[in-house]
C-alpha cells in the first residue's frame, strides 16, 4: 500500500506544480507594468508615457510625462493639448523621447485641474495623430516637487513662482523653468 500512495503522491505533484506555479496566460508579467501614477497612450507615431498634471493650486497645472517619437525616420511635433495656456510646438526627433516634466513647456488652465482629480486631456501633434485620455492630477511635493509649476511670462517664458507679484524682468524677479 505504501506504493500506492507514493505513485498517488507524485501524480498529485505532477498535476498540482503548473498550478501553483502560475504558469498560464494573461498573467501579471504577461502584461506592460507601470509602477507610476501617470497613465500610458501607447498609441500611434508617438507614445506619451507616465502623463500627469502636476498642480499647486486648482485650476492650473504643469503637464509632466515623457512624448516618445516611434518612428525611425521622421521627427514629429506636439503641436497643442487641449487647456493649454500657450504652448511652443515641441519637437520629438525619430526614436527619441522628451520628458516635459522637466521643461515644464505645457502650462495648463482648467476649473477641473485640482490633486486627485482626473482630466480629459487631447494632444495634436503635426503628423495628424490626435491623442485623448484622462490624465491624473498630482501634487507639487514629493516626487513631483521639481517640476515647474506657475504663470510662464510672455515676454521671457520663464516661470514665475505662485504668489510673486513682481512685475520687473530683472533675474531677481523672475525664476529659471526648473526652479518652480
Amino acid at each position: 500500500m505504501s506504493t500506492l500512495r507514493r505513485r498517488f503522491a507524485v501524480v498529485a505533484m505532477l498535476l498540482l506544480v503548473p498550478t501553483l506555479a502560475a504558469c498560464g496566460f494573461n498573467e501579471q508579467t504577461d502584461a506592460v507594468y507601470q509602477a507610476s501614477t501617470g497613465t500610458n497612450a501607447r498609441n500611434g507615431d508617438v507614445w506619451i508615457l507616465n502623463a500627469t498634471i502636476v498642480s499647486k493650486k486648482d485650476g492650473a497645472g504643469t503637464f509632466a510625462g515623457t512624448l516618445v517619437n516611434q518612428t525611425e525616420t521622421k521627427t514629429v511635433a506636439l503641436t497643442s493639448v487641449t487647456d493649454a495656456t500657450e504652448m511652443p510646438a515641441i519637437t520629438v526627433a525619430p526614436s527619441t523621447a522628451v520628458n516635459l516634466g522637466e521643461t515644464g513647456q505645457v502650462r495648463l488652465e482648467d476649473a477641473g485641474i485640482a490633486p486627485g482629480k482626473f482630466v480629459a486631456l487631447t494632444f495634436e501633434f503635426d503628423n495628424g495623430q490626435t491623442t485623448t485620455f484622462k490624465v491624473p492630477v498630482v501634487d507639487n511635493t514629493g516626487d513631483y516637487a521639481d517640476v515647474p509649476v506657475g504663470k510662464v511670462h510672455k515676454a521671457d517664458k520663464t516661470a514665475q513662482p505662485e504668489g510673486d507679484t513682481a512685475a520687473s524682468g530683472s533675474p531677481s524677479a523672475t525664476a529659471s523653468p526648473d526652479a518652480g
